[in-house]
């Protein structure tokens, strides 16, 4: 039996973000799926009372929003650390984090990359005005986190921390859309950051088709 099990729908920007910690982290974890018509059902909710995902169990204990789900398995496995330890690097780290949440999420994957990689997979009708209206604040985002990243290797340093896992699942959507593209032309540090984290194996083990896999197998 697999140390740690997470509950979500593959797919799923922030539950390929707990992914990634585990697979950063060297732990052996399993994927219970849930599927779009299971969402806030009651099997979800007993999971999650706000019908959010992922959901990580280890052992007896839960543990649900992606940021604790990270910072629990860095503090359990400490090695390779996903904390800087200078503040400076951890308050960038921290600030990245909340960027996603609350600007990338509504504004990148929320606002287009929904309509154009997600809904098409699942028969859903695209809402171009609402890709349209998100273009201006999306142009934003990417322009500040290419800001923040500068000309490091990763977000917050030469090390991979919880704001690259935090980042990368939605960055990697937005590369596949036009729109994307286009907005990625003009800030090169941020596409050469976003191919380098395609290129780690912890990307690579949690791509779409894979986690579908595996929960076909499931």
């Amino acid at each position: 039996m697999s140390e740690f099990t997470v509950y979500g729908v593959p797919g799923s920007p922030y539950v390929r973000s707990a992914l990634l910690g585990l697979e950063e982290k060297g732990a052996d974890w399993r994927l219970d799926p849930l599927t779009m018509n299971e969402m806030r059902g009651p099997r979800h909710v007993q999971l999650h009372p706000f019908g959010r995902i992922p959901i990580l169990d280890h052992g007896d204990f839960r543990l649900y929003e992606t940021q604790a789900i990270l910072r629990y398995l860095d503090r359990i496995i400490p090695n390779p650390a996903l904390t800087p330890t200078d503040p400076r690097a951890e308050g960038c780290m921290n600030q990245l984090c909340g960027i996603t949440d609350w600007y990338v999420m509504p504004d990148i994957s929320s606002g287009i990359a929904f309509g154009r990689v997600v809904a098409p997979k699942f028969g859903i009708p695209v809402d171009e005005a609402r890709i349209q209206a998100a273009i201006p604040r999306a142009k934003l985002c990417v322009a500040e986190i290419a800001r923040l990243l500068g000309d490091q290797a990763y977000l917050v340093g030469a090390s991979v921390s919880i704001a690259d896992l935090m980042m990368a699942p939605h960055l990697a959507f937005l590369a596949e859309t036009t729109e994307g593209q286009e907005m990625l032309a003009s800030h090169p540090n941020l596409s050469a950051w976003i191919a380098r984290m395609e290129e780690r194996p912890s990307m690579k083990h949690t791509t779409w088709d894979r986690l579908a896999s595996l929960a076909i197998a499931s």
